[in-house]
C-alpha cells in the first residue's frame, strides 16, 4: 500500500505543533503590510499579527501561493517517497486562488504523480479539521479512499459559525457598506457568520450583544445536531481567547463533547474578521 501524504496552505490555521507531529506539509500565504511581505504562519504569527493589525492605518492585504511554491512542495514530498499518494486541502476558491494556484502547481510537475487537489469551500478550521483527521488517518496506514470517504463524512456533518465582535474589518474589507459598520456599531449588533456549501460567507442573523449572540449560536447547533448530541468542536479566536471560552462553556452545558481542539485563526482569514473574532467548528463523533 502507497503511503498517504497531506498537504494545505496556511489558511487551515492548524498549529505548528501538530503539522509537525503529525507530517503536514503546509504551504503558506503571504500578508503584505504596505511594502513588507509576509509569509502567513511561518514569518508572521498570529500573535504579531493582531498587533500590527490594531495598529495599522491601512488594512493589509493578502495573496495566494505561487503554482511554483506547491511545485516544489509536492516535489519535495515525492522525492522522500515517489510512489507517494497526495491529499492537498485548500481554502475555499470563493475567497482566494489558493487552491487553483495548487492545480496549476501538480500540473508542472514533470512526473506522474498520484495528487488529488480539493477545494473545500471552507475556511480556518472549517478545513483544519478535515487536515488534522487526514494525516492521522495516514499515520496510521489507511488507504487514499478511506481517508477521502472519512474526510467527505465529516465535512457532511460539520458547522461553523463566526462571532465578530466589530463589523469594522469586514467593511474594510468590503464585505458590507459603511453606513451597515456604523449602524452594526451603534446598535452593538454581534452578526453571526458561517461560511455556505458554496464556499461563500454568509451571514445567518444579528444580534444586539455579544451573550446574547452566544446564545443565539447555542440555539443553532441544537438545530444542526439536536440537543445533547455528541459532538466533536474546535474553538478558534483572533486577538483572544476569552470569547471562545465563554462560547465553549455553553457548549459543554447544551451538548455532550468528546474532543475539543483549540487554534489561533491566522493573518489571512483575520485580515477580514478583525480581533476579537470567535469561532466554533462542530461535527457529529
Amino acid at each position: 500500500m502507497c503511503a498517504v501524504k497531506i498537504v494545505t496552505d496556511s489558511t487551515s490555521d492548524v498549529p505548528r505543533e501538530v503539522r509537525e507531529k503529525l507530517g503536514i506539509e503546509m504551504v503558506p500565504l503571504k500578508v503584505l503590510f504596505g511594502e513588507e511581505s509576509y509569509q502567513d504562519a511561518v514569518t508572521l504569527e498570529a500573535e504579531q499579527f493582531y498587533k500590527m493589525l490594531s495598529a495599522s492605518p491601512a488594512l493589509p492585504t493578502t495573496s495566494q501561493p505561487s503554482p511554483v511554491e506547491f511545485m516544489e512542495a509536492f516535489e519535495r514530498m515525492l522525492a522522500e517517497d515517489p510512489e507517494a499518494q497526495i491529499i492537498s486541502f485548500h481554502l475555499s476558491s470563493q475567497f482566494s486562488g489558493t487552491y487553483q494556484s495548487a492545480v496549476l502547481g501538480k500540473s508542472l510537475l514533470e512526473r506522474d504523480a498520484d495528487i488529488t487537489v480539493i477545494d473545500t469551500k471552507s475556511a480556518s478550521s472549517g478545513f483544519g479539521v478535515l487536515v488534522v483527521r487526514a494525516a492521522e488517518m495516514a499515520r496510521e496506514g489507511r488507504s487514499k479512499e478511506e481517508i477521502l470517504a472519512e474526510v467527505d463524512r465529516i465535512a457532511a456533518s460539520l458547522e461553523l459559525y463566526f462571532l465578530v465582535d466589530t463589523l469594522e474589518y469586514l467593511q474594510r474589507g468590503g464585505r458590507i457598506g459603511r453606513a451597515a459598520a456604523l449602524f452594526g456599531s451603534i446598535l452593538n449588533i454581534k452578526p453571526i457568520l458561517t461560511i455556505d456549501d458554496e464556499g461563500f460567507v454568509a451571514p445567518v442573523d444579528k444580534v444586539r450583544g455579544q451573550k446574547k449572540a452566544m446564545l443565539r449560536i447555542m440555539e443553532l447547533l441544537e438545530r444542526d445536531f439536536g440537543a445533547g448530541a455528541e459532538l466533536n468542536v474546535v474553538m478558534a479566536w483572533t486577538s483572544d481567547e476569552a470569547p471562545a471560552m465563554e462560547m465553549l462553556s455553553l457548549i459543554k452545558a447544551r451538548f455532550n463533547v468528546k474532543e475539543v481542539n483549540y487554534t489561533t485563526i491566522g493573518a489571512v482569514i483575520g485580515t477580514h474578521v478583525g480581533p476579537g473574532t470567535a469561532a466554533v467548528f462542530a461535527y457529529k463523533v
